[in-house]
């Protein structure tokens, strides 16, 4: 596994925002002419058989981030998942985020909350939907279907609070080029329902057959080391077996490996 990450570079907000929109740009066109046949919602589709449900919080305190960017980060996900929940991937279709939420705005009714930019807490209309893809992310790892876009976090941001699943098993977001897509390349059907309750972001991925295998995701190597360059950063591989559930046969898959520059010194007091 590869430890040494070079030091981010830092570019101008100019350079960013014409980057930002040429990658839009880019990836309409994109829509519109690779050919992708794209899922769509169908919640009368009957699929019975349950792989997988999680569930993550709504809100949690985090060192100088002001609430109210996650009580409207509540507002974003409730719009966001209202187009997504009941999609239907058929065989040979293609889940998309973005194709499916189209661009967060403040005509749409989003408001401002948290995001990350070249490691630090911002503020941005439409933040915090990236709770959406790390959610839909994790679901699909126990899935048989494949993940056929995924952007991994470059920053460890805010230190570990109740986590429940390894490190770096999510997935950021961005309108619409830094996107989570996801192809089924089965012979069945998966349905994708999301909720939201008082406290907890709900997912269930389901199908219209029994699927003949079960899935654990783990990590291995984790590790923290500091760069030549002053900072710290945060390894680790993660893993999943895939058990044949009438067999017992299992395949070990190497899901992805992670390098995170992490803005929080890990020495922390109280951990002598």
């Amino acid at each position: 596994m590869q430890n040494q990450v070079e030091k981010p570079i830092e570019r101008s907000p100019l350079r960013r925002k014409l980057g930002r929109e040429f990658y839009i740009l880019k990836r309409k066109l994109s829509w519109l002419f690779s050919g992708k046949k794209f899922a769509k919602v169908d919640r009368d589709a009957k699929c019975p058989f349950v792989l997988i449900e999680h569930k993550s919080t709504l809100l949690r305190k985090l060192k100088d981030v002001d609430m109210q960017l996650q009580y409207n980060k509540i507002t974003n996900l409730r719009l966001a998942i209202a187009p997504i929940n009941g999609v239907l991937i058929k065989s040979g279709e293609t889940f998309s985020i973005w194709k499916m939420v189209g661009r967060p705005s403040a005509r749409k009714g989003y408001l401002p909350g948290m995001m990350i930019h070249n490691g630090k807490v911002a503020e941005g209309v439409g933040g915090g939907l990236c709770q959406l893809g790390n959610l839909i992310y994790w679901m699909a790892l126990h899935s048989p279907l494949t993940v056929t876009e995924r952007w991994r976090h470059s920053f460890d941001v805010f230190p570990d609070v109740n986590r429940t699943i390894p490190f770096a098993c999510g997935a950021t977001l961005a309108y619409n080029y830094i996107d989570l897509q996801l192809t089924n390349n089965t012979k069945q059907a998966f349905k994708i329902n999301l909720w939201l309750d008082d406290e907890y972001l709900h997912g269930v991925i389901s199908s219209d057959q029994e699927v003949p295998y079960k899935y654990d995701v783990y990590e291995t190597d984790h590790l923290i080391t500091q760069q030549w360059w002053g900072g710290y950063t945060r390894h680790n591989r993660i893993w999943r077996t895939i058990t044949n559930k009438q067999t017992g046969e299992e395949i070990q898959e190497l899901v992805a490996e992670n390098n995170a520059i992490m803005m929080y010194n890990p020495l922390l007091e109280g951990t002598k």
